[in-house]
């Protein structure tokens, strides 16, 4: 696992900022045609589950047998979300990980990466949907920790870490933020996996007689796709690192995986960051998608345009790792025809709110996650449709997930 791709030409950074100005012209359409963006995709109503998924299989990590879920989820129903593509053992709660990684510098130079962006990029606390885990040590566990290298956009390696008993379970990829939107396109699971490894063993702190191992084949390979209109549009030397097909593809185009993790075995632990780290951004929503609810059929399109303000603050105080998440904005909404791409209707608005707060200590991992989104019709103030979900995962491993919509007749 210490292979890295062969790094791309000072070029890459020129040609990328063209490549974010089309690949916004054709955004919409990808969405349309089924963009596997990393916004979380819920399935049915679950409530108070502390079931195990199916597929639940054995693994051998740092000689010892686990139990593990080889996916993560965006709910308790089992479908996979991404896959389990690191797993941490020895001094490795997601705390301990974090404070590995802030460390560090950006400069991988000396591994064949250029100094620009995003190979030079440096570790801090990401802004993402929660997900899930699961471990027969802790059944359900939630995704307290995250960590971006590089910015929310326009592309980053984002990891998310769950603290499964004896250890960290984690995914990492590289994704780009698709533009007019704050949904993310996973561009590569291995490109991420192999930052992650070769940062860890930049730290100095792995075990020197068996630093990194694998846990050979726990997940589909590939597993999930990028759409081919985005594809077409990456720069070749974006497409050399992520090991991607020749371009133009013709379909939506698989993302490349073993299909293992990288065990990476840490017999040091840095210095704790204590403190809080804030962060605050907004973004501009500008684009044509399927209407997210409430929507009437498949081609039922609506244009999103308007500010959304996110915020987030994390705080280490003494062992308790803590986080809050707040998102809220109004945009305006424009229903579209799916045949003529027109307006089809008249302007009404849209108020988001976004809530997250997680915990980590050494009684366990607390997530609590909420989602609202509300329709307002043109000239009042009462609710049209309306989104409610609502994702809580507890320290005993037991969860509870509710997906309630209601539409205006």
């Amino acid at each position: 696992m210490t292979t890295t791709h062969a790094a791309p030409s000072i070029r890459y950074h020129i040609r990328f900022g063209l490549f974010l100005a089309a690949v916004a012209a054709v955004v919409g359409a990808a969405l349309i045609a089924g963009c596997a963006a990393e916004s979380s995709s819920f399935g049915p109503d679950l409530a108070r589950s502390a079931a195990p998924p199916a597929g639940v299989i054995p693994v051998s990590i740092g000689g010892r047998p686990q139990s593990i879920w080889p996916y993560t989820g965006a709910d308790l129903s089992g479908a996979p979300q991404d896959p389990i593509n690191v797993v941490f053992t020895g001094q490795a709660d997601p705390r301990a990980v974090r404070a590995a990684l802030l460390h560090l510098d950006g400069d991988r130079t000396a591994f064949g990466f250029p100094a620009v962006y995003p190979f030079n990029c440096t570790w801090s606390d990401a802004v993402g949907d929660v997900q899930v885990a699961y471990s027969a040590e802790r059944q359900w566990v939630g995704s307290a920790v995250q960590l971006q290298c590089g910015n929310f956009g326009p592309v980053r390696f984002h990891l998310r870490l769950f603290a499964a008993g004896a250890i960290t379970a984690a995914n990492a990829h590289f994704e780009l933020l698709i533009p007019g939107t704050a949904d993310h396109q996973v561009l590569s699971w291995e490109l991420a996996e192999q930052l992650v490894v070769l940062d860890m063993q930049r730290t100095g702190l792995l075990d020197a007689a068996q630093p990194v191992t694998s846990t050979g084949a726990i997940n589909a390979a590939p597993f999930r796709a990028i759409p081919s209109a985005i594809y077409n549009l990456l720069p070749p030397e974006l497409v050399g690192m992520i090991g991607g097909p020749a371009q133009p593809a013709s379909a939506d185009v698989p993302i490349g995986t073993d299909g293992s993790a990288a065990i990476i075995n840490l017999a040091g632990r840095a210095a704790d960051v204590p403190g809080d780290r804030d962060q605050a951004f907004t973004i501009e929503y500008d684009q044509v998608i399927p209407k997210p609810f409430c929507a009437s059929s498949p081609l039922d399109l609506v244009r999103v345009r308007g500010p959304v303000s996110l915020r987030k603050t994390v705080r280490l105080a003494g062992n308790r790792l803590t986080s809050e998440f707040h998102a809220d904005g109004r945009i305006a909404i424009t229903p579209i025809d799916g045949s003529t791409g027109q307006p089809s209707g008249a302007e009404y608005f849209a108020e988001v709110r976004d809530n997250q707060t997680t915990s980590l200590d050494e009684l366990g991992t607390r997530i609590l996650a909420s989602q609202t989104r509300t329709e307002l019709p043109p000239g009042g103030s009462a609710e049209r449709g309306r989104l409610s979900v609502m994702l809580r995962v507890g320290a005993d491993g037991v969860g509870d997930y509710r997906h309630d919509e209601r539409c205006d007749p």
